[in-house]
């Protein structure tokens, strides 16, 4: 039985590794260039009024500068753009200078028309995504920086009205956490850029003032949306790099329709397309000088104000504007004109400057074909593409502007028109020209989208890669879609192979494979050159909402080539993407299976009298149906009517699913109720029931060991000791302690104290480990049926030690190492259970040992409320042993609750992980009382 459960539980914690390795290493290499600084980077100090200097003590606000630059803003008289950028989580103000050093060189490269000046928040590096207490804090101290930032610029003519901000992880959070202060002018800030922030939900949810948080930004953004409509949020997330922040929760949870709220992924931004980890996407110099560049095209050299007629990221168009151009006065000659009456053009510029025009008629194609499409290697985002409304002979005189459409691609440029909405246009004109004399190709077809969309069913998500499909494209054009089918869950992956071959050598624009998701902004650009096999990773950063089409493959293709795709699943990645989005569950199922581990233990008492070694009862904890199939059976009653009523009678909380939560969210503090279609993350809670209970397996077998070590290491410290009870505290102890921690934890920390506890109780494991050792090594034991045969007289007690006597002393048995063997394995057991609220809790004791110099009191305390019955529980349960649980009425009892404790923390801990916590609460309260009743 104990081979069979290490070769499972080793199975399942390879299948961990796998995950793992596939979630931290399964992807390219950063391919971010690094910014760097032409200057030493300089940080000036903001000085803020007496009163909040005094109420933050811990926080600062800086202007960054180098060179020249620092020098000139020495006494801060400024004359730019403010903008100001926020750390994350332990975030370091210094985060900024990426972003102000682009600045700088960009405005030197319009000859300092105007420029940003980049000031920067000090949060003193707070764990904000674990410790939610300091948000509050953190949202005011910034609206108290926005204003005092506004106040240099008092003595200007025209000074700047707003303040842009750039939050990275956690302070995006904040930054749009401002619109909920009561006493904050919405005014002040009209654009908000974010880098891979949470926004839809805390990464992981420690307490219950980060969730409360969270629950009242999402409910002014929604209910308030109206109002905030003129406020520009753009949300960027790093892609799979990212495993910190997983892209999925970077979207913004605001109405749909409202143009000025905009989420995508950094692999999608333009002139970037590529993924980055949670860090280096503050310093990646593609996102960067995106991020700026967008910032020059918002703002009107004139006014330094946002614009409103401005697009991220490529042109300065307002979507849909009408452009009139007159190319008889910009051309002046016919011979620059030449329509093409064939099916496609390829066309090489000179090398010499040249004016070149080329015009498509568009009555003779408007019934064969549905689109124009057109690529160009020229990557500059100017127009070149007009629908012309007036002809004079060979020319246009009069057309209009249809390059807004215009999508950069990483190689060229393109532009696909739907020839039903150019009623108005009778020829298409493509221009050409290279006035400045630089080479660059032009390629465009007239194409049946129809036609050239093909679609492939993909491989289930359980085929482990044995079932392959795959589908054949003998291209004989620029562009085609291949749609994948069924592909729109965040746990399927898939493995995605390109081979493309030609059989002409020619010089050709390279291939580009395009994963497009449509619900999302999350596409993924490959390029090849061909003869070539690309590998592509089909993984999504969001399910699908509601029932829209698949993700599709757009493949810009060399015409006269050929092209197979061949789509097999990926295992590894699959366990990669349950991991990515159901790793902050772990925790629940860890404790699930460490108290099914104490249940067993109590009925192992219950029969014999003695508790099993813990890695046995570890290894007998996982039984899926006993806590997932009541768990299936309650979301099922859930979608009944009366139930829902009868549930919210009661006050229950809504119960907690996976956490793989769509792009549409309702409004906030609405019960959401499990919907039918999510029966299949029945299958995902067994598999992370297995892993949970693996990692409670290894978990506790390396705490033994650990704890093996320790008492090797602490035994020439203390005299060798024979008794069960050592280690243990008088209850005059006990009390002092339980009342001299609950003042500590209430002047100071609740984990403080709660750590303490834990230290005496380990302390206890230690010490009945070092007795262990040193009966073990007792030559004069005396056998253990001796003693069983003294415990048959009536009246002995049942964990008599002793058999018979030499020389007046009595021998010690067997049975003393027996009996502290059992209380060694108990103690194991529930001190393992105890490391789970020490580790929820050491995020807000990090947090008031980094705040130490400020204040003495962390306030607010998520754990105090806890941590006084936890430490209470923990020190009366140093002197328990299994000889009174044995005899005590209570276990009994205490056994049958343990299974239904775990089934409602998996129904109301999964999105709420401080609750394990509490839960965990009721099994040693029962473990308390049994001990002394």
């Amino acid at each position: 039985m104990k081979i069979a459960a290490v070769a499972f539980y080793g199975c399942a914690l390879g299948l961990l590794a796998m995950g793992l390795r596939e979630l931290l290493l399964g992807f390219e290499e950063n391919r971010c260039s690094m910014t760097y600084m032409f200057e030493y980077p300089e940080y000036r100090r903001v000085q803020l009024p007496r009163r909040v200097a005094q109420q933050y003590p811990g926080y600062g606000l800086y202007l960054y500068g180098e060179g020249l630059y620092a020098q000139e803003t020495r006494n801060l008289k400024l004359t730019g753009v403010p903008v100001l950028f926020l750390p994350g989580n332990a975030g370091s103000y210094k985060q900024a200078r990426s972003l102000g050093s682009v600045a700088l060189r960009k405005a030197e490269d319009i000859d300092n028309r105007f420029h940003l000046n980049v000031f920067t928040v000090d949060f003193n590096e707070e764990l904000v995504a674990l410790y939610g207490g300091s948000l509050r804090r953190q949202t005011h101290f910034l609206h108290e920086s926005i204003k005092a930032i506004l106040r240099l610029y008092k003595d200007q003519a025209s000074p700047p009205r707003s303040v842009v901000l750039v939050g990275h992880s956690m302070g995006g959070v904040v930054a749009r956490a401002l619109f909920t202060l009561p006493r904050f002018n919405p005014q002040l800030v009209s654009l908000i850029v974010t880098q891979a922030s949470p926004h839809l939900a805390p990464v992981l949810p420690l307490d219950a003032q980060l969730l409360e948080f969270y629950s009242t930004v999402r409910g002014r953004w929604c209910s308030g949306a109206e109002d905030l409509r003129n406020v520009t949020v753009l949300s960027v997330g790093g892609g799979h790099r990212d495993y910190q922040v997983r892209s999925g929760l970077t979207a913004l949870p605001c109405p749909p329709g409202d143009s000025n709220k905009l989420s995508l992924v950094a692999t999608a931004v333009p002139r970037t397309w590529v993924s980055t980890d949670h860090l280096s996407i503050v310093w990646c110099k593609e996102l960067v000088l995106a991020t700026v560049r967008a910032f020059f095209d918002l703002i009107d050299p004139n006014t330094r104000q946002r614009t409103l007629c401005a697009g991220w990221p490529v042109m300065k168009l307002c979507s849909g504007t009408r452009i009139l151009l007159g190319f008889r006065r910009r051309t002046g000659s016919a011979e620059a004109w030449t329509e093409v009456n064939t099916l496609r053009l390829a066309y090489s510029t000179p090398k010499e400057p040249r004016v070149k025009y080329f015009l498509f008629a568009l009555s003779s194609r408007r019934k064969a074909y549905s689109h124009f499409h057109c690529r160009s290697s020229n990557m500059e985002m100017s127009s070149w593409l007009y629908g012309c409304t007036q002809m004079d002979g060979p020319m246009c005189v009069q057309a209009v502007d249809l390059s807004w459409g215009t999508e950069l691609l990483p190689a060229y440029k393109i532009v696909t028109l739907k020839l039903s909405d150019l009623s108005s246009v009778s020829h298409l004109v493509i221009s050409a020209s290279n006035l400045n004399g630089r080479q660059f190709s032009v390629e465009c077809e007239w194409l049946s989208l129809e036609a050239r969309t093909a679609s492939i069913a993909l491989p289930h998500v359980l085929s482990f890669g044995l079932t392959v499909s795959d589908f054949t494209l003998s291209s004989s054009g620029l562009y085609h879609t291949v749609q994948l089918q069924h592909f729109h869950q965040v746990y399927q992956a898939f493995r995605i192979t390109v081979v493309g071959q030609c059989k002409a050598a020619t010089d050709r624009m390279p291939s580009i494979y395009r994963l497009t998701v449509p619900w999302f902004r999350e596409d993924s650009f490959t390029t090849a050159s061909l003869p070539s096999v690309t590998e592509i990773s089909g993984m999504l950063h969001t399910s699908r909402p509601g029932n829209t089409s698949s993700v599709v493959l757009q493949l810009h293709t060399a015409p006269n080539c050929q092209y197979k795709v061949l789509v097999r699943t990926s295992f590894p990645k699959v366990l990669g993407q349950v991991l990515r989005f159901c790793g902050s569950a772990l925790p629940v199922y860890i404790a699930v299976g460490l108290v099914l581990a104490l249940e067993g233990q109590l009925k192992a008492i219950i029969r014999t009298g003695h508790p099993v070694e813990m890695s046995e009862s570890v290894s007998g904890a996982i039984l899926p149906l006993k806590v997932e199939l009541p768990v299936y059976l309650l979301h099922l009653l859930l979608r009944l009517q009366w139930f829902q009523e009868a549930w919210a009678a009661l006050w229950l909380p809504p119960v907690d699913g996976l956490p793989l939560s769509p792009l549409e969210s309702g409004e906030a503090g609405t019960p959401e109720w499990p919907p039918p279609s999510e029966d299949w993350t029945r299958l995902l809670s067994i598999i992370l029931c297995v892993l949970g209970a693996a990692m409670a397996f290894w978990g506790s077998t390396l705490f033994q060991l650990s704890l093996r070590l320790l008492s090797l290491l602490l035994a020439p410290l203390h005299r060798p000791c024979v008794s069960r009870d050592s280690g243990t505290l008088h209850p005059w102890v006990q009390l002092v302690l339980i009342l001299s921690l609950g003042l500590l934890g209430w002047a100071t920390c609740g984990a403080l104290a709660l750590t303490t506890a834990f230290l005496f109780y380990l302390y206890r494991v230690v010490r009945l480990q070092m007795t262990k050792r040193t009966l073990k090594h007792v030559l004069n034991l005396a056998p253990q049926q001796q003693t069983i045969e003294t415990e048959k007289v009536k009246g002995n007690a049942v964990g008599q030690t002793h058999g018979k006597e030499c020389n007046g002393t009595p021998l010690l048995s067997e049975l003393a190492l027996q009996e502290v063997m059992d209380d060694l394995q108990l103690h194991l057991s529930v001190a393992a259970l105890l490391t789970l609220p020490l580790m929820l809790s050491a995020p807000s004791l990090i947090h008031w040992a980094r705040s130490l110099r400020y204040t003495v009191r962390l306030d607010p305390d998520p754990s105090w409320p806890f941590a006084l019955p936890l430490l209470t529980s923990t020190l009366l349960l140093i002197n328990c042993n299994t000889l009174t649980l044995h005899r005590s009425k209570l276990l009994a009892l205490s056994s049958h609750l343990l299974p239904p404790l775990c089934i409602a923390m998996v129904t109301f801990s999964l999105q709420h992980l401080y609750r394990v916590t509490h839960f965990l609460c009721a099994p040693l309260a029962l473990l308390v009382l049994a001990s002394r009743l």
